[in-house]
Formats: C-alpha cells, structure tokens, sequence
C-alpha cells in the first residue's frame, strides 16, 4: 500500500505543476471609447437641398439637327465644301487657295492630289489647264453659263424651242439674277411665271413688245359684258335638253325585274295507299281546287 501511495502522491505533485503553468484566465476587449461628436461650425449651416450633387450645367444645343462645324474627314465632304467656295467665286481659284480655305495645307501630297484629281473631273467645276502665265485653276460650272441680263436675252433668242429657263438653276451661277428678271418683266422683254406663296419668280421666257398692242376701250367694254355661266350651269342645260356632258359619267340604269312566285304543281304519281279500303272509301280528287 505504501507503494501505490508514494505514486498517488508523485501523480498529483506532477498534476498541480502543470496546472499552474496553464493560466486559464481568457482576455477581454476593453470597450471603445465613444467619440465625441464634433460641433458644427457657424459656416456649416448648409440646408439639406444644398447637400445634394449638383451636375454642371452644360450649353443648350439643339439635337435635331447636326452641328455644321465646318469640318469633314471624308475627302468627298471637302469637295462639297470646294465645290461652295468656288459658287462664291467670280474668277478661277487654284488648287492651293482651294487646300487653304479647306485648312489642307499641312496634309500628305497623296491626298491633295486625290482632291485635285477629283476636282478635275467633276460635272460641277470647270478646269483650266496649266499656262505659262498661271498654275492650274478651277470655277464653278452652272447650270447656264448667264450672269448678266445681255446674257440671259441671248439665251433666250438663241433657243429652238418655247421651253423657259427655270430661276433656280440661273441662281447658281448668277445670284443677283432674279433682280434683273424683275427689272427685264417691267420691260416687256421677258414673260414671267411665280409662285403664290412667296411671288419669287420661277420660270421666264422671250417676249417680243413688238407683239403687244392696245385695245380699243369700246371693244374691251363689250368683252367685259359678256356675261359667263355659273359654275354647273352649262351642265345642267345640256341635261335639260337630253344631252350628257363630256366630263360627267353617263349612267344607265337598269330596269329592276320583278321575280314571280313560282305556282305549285299538283301532287303526281304518288304512293298510293290503303288498297285494301277501296271499296270503302269515296274518291274526292275532283274537288281539290
């Protein structure tokens, strides 16, 4: 027994050195301190709407339309551009003042000459070649070549035909055109159709005073007396009188036909029944209506 006490003994000696190495306390977070809320300053009196994001204010510009800047990278919009400048234009233009009011003085050879090829051979601008005086140039080719009241006289005598010259097209080679067309129809020298909108002149042609004469006031008074049908009167005098006008669709109508009822048949050829009755029964047939 001594033995198994002195190893009971030396057991819980062992056992209370450990458990003294062994802390078995558990650490606990200190609380945070609270933090002091900061006062607001006399210049922090903001209102709650002034708080929110404002976005910047950007210009008004109009989205139905695109912006004509004046600039185009694609070579056929410089043409168009060119093609403007030289309308403008009273005398030819050479290729460099038509690259500097385009702003192509600093781009690559390859594409002047592209430009320059292409104004070549354009149905709208007149080239003239290289002389020993001047470099190649280019003018704008309308569609008449008319720019004063002379010229435009000589177009019109020159003609083979009635056919007018439209405004429009003289527009664009002679802006100032539809001034010396007003002047030219005070004239007498020149006949001119406008429109009701505006009264711009739209269409002209020759005319000769020679042709003009007056009237006496005798004849013009029996003219004016002569007085014209109301509209549609003339159409139902013809009426009157059995006759159809030209501008009206000759109806003819049909008569309606009257359908008759259909009679019904006597019975014919029917079954006949009760034969062995014969005897018995009276025949009425010739009675039926």
């Amino acid at each position: 027994m001594s033995y198994l006490q002195n190893k009971v003994q030396s057991f819980n000696a062992n056992l209370g050195a450990v458990a003294g190495k062994i802390s078995n306390k558990r650490t606990v977070a200190a609380p945070p301190k609270p933090t002091p809320s900061p006062t607001p300053s006399q210049g922090a009196n903001i209102p709650k709407n002034d708080l929110k994001r404002k976005r910047p204010e950007l210009p008004e510009i109009p989205y139905s339309q695109p912006r004509d800047t004046g600039i185009g990278m694609h070579i056929m919009t410089q043409i168009t551009y060119a093609i403007e400048y030289l309308k403008n234009k009273d005398t030819p233009q050479s290729l460099s003042d038509i690259l500097s009011y385009l702003s192509m003085q600093t781009r690559e050879d390859n594409y002047k000459n592209n430009i320059e090829k292409i104004l070549m051979r354009h149905d709208k601008i007149n080239y003239h070649p290289k002389s020993e005086e001047s470099p190649p140039l280019f003018s704008f080719r309308p569609a008449h070549n008319i720019r004063s009241s002379e010229d435009l006289l000589r177009h019109l005598q020159s003609q083979h035909t009635a056919q007018g010259v439209s405004v429009k097209e003289l527009r664009d080679g002679w802006p100032d055109a539809e001034d010396a067309i007003t002047q030219l129809e005070m004239e007498g020298k020149l006949l001119v159709t406008r429109n009701k909108k505006d009264n711009h002149a739209r269409m002209v042609w020759p005319n000769d005073p020679s042709l003009g004469f007056e009237i006496d006031e005798e004849f013009q008074n029996l003219w004016h007396r002569i007085k014209l049908p109301e509209p549609g009167a003339l159409a139902d005098e013809l009426e009157r009188e059995g006759l159809t006008p030209a501008n009206k669709h000759r109806l003819i109508k049909k008569p309606m036909k009257v359908q008759e009822k259909a009679k019904r048949k006597p019975r014919s050829g029917g079954k006949t029944t009760n034969v062995h009755m014969a005897g018995i029964l009276k025949d009425y047939s010739h009675l039926k209506k």
